[in-house]
């Protein structure tokens, strides 16, 4: 694991600029519905139990929509800005369901860069294969402050 090693950090506020972009694509499968059910013990019959969801608007089960937030803090923590960053705010809707096995492709977009606040604002944008939107929204970041990690770290090794 990544215990004892040394992670770069993420991109500060100065190497980040709007309009940078990055595309995903997530297949929903099984194994991680199972794992998100687990961890959280979450036992809404709407995520897993084709019978219950027969009698919903749904027809069939649908992906939690905490488990498409966790596709976008994973790659916010990732890519943009990278390793360090904190998210500060998020929002979203879900004009759509996405159901098991769907393919979802998400759009982040780099709105707004306040460099005084140490903020980026990060657009968010997810649709299905059919092209249906079923996530969007915006997720305000801070990104990594070498500054305020080094004032951390002294204050640790006194």
């Amino acid at each position: 694991m990544l215990l004892g090693k040394k992670r770069k950090l993420g991109r500060k506020i100065q190497e980040l600029s709007v309009g940078e972009s990055l595309q995903l694509t997530e297949k929903i499968e099984d194994k991680d519905l199972l794992l998100y059910l687990g961890l959280t013990n979450d036992s809404n019959p709407l995520y897993i139990q084709h019978d219950f969801t027969s009698q919903t608007s749904f027809q069939k089960p649908v992906v939690p929509t905490i488990m498409l937030n966790g596709v976008v803090t994973s790659a916010i923590s990732k890519y943009i800005p990278g390793p360090g960053s904190y998210i500060t705010s998020q929002q979203f809707e879900y004009p759509q369901p996405v159901y098991h096995y769907d393919t979802i492709h998400i759009l982040l977009e780099v709105i707004a860069v306040n460099i005084e606040l140490n903020e980026v604002t990060v657009n968010i944008e997810g649709r299905n294969d059919e092209d249906l939107l079923v996530m969007q929204g915006k997720v305000t970041v801070n990104p990594p402050n070498r500054e305020q990690d080094d004032s951390v770290n002294k204050k640790e090794e006194i």
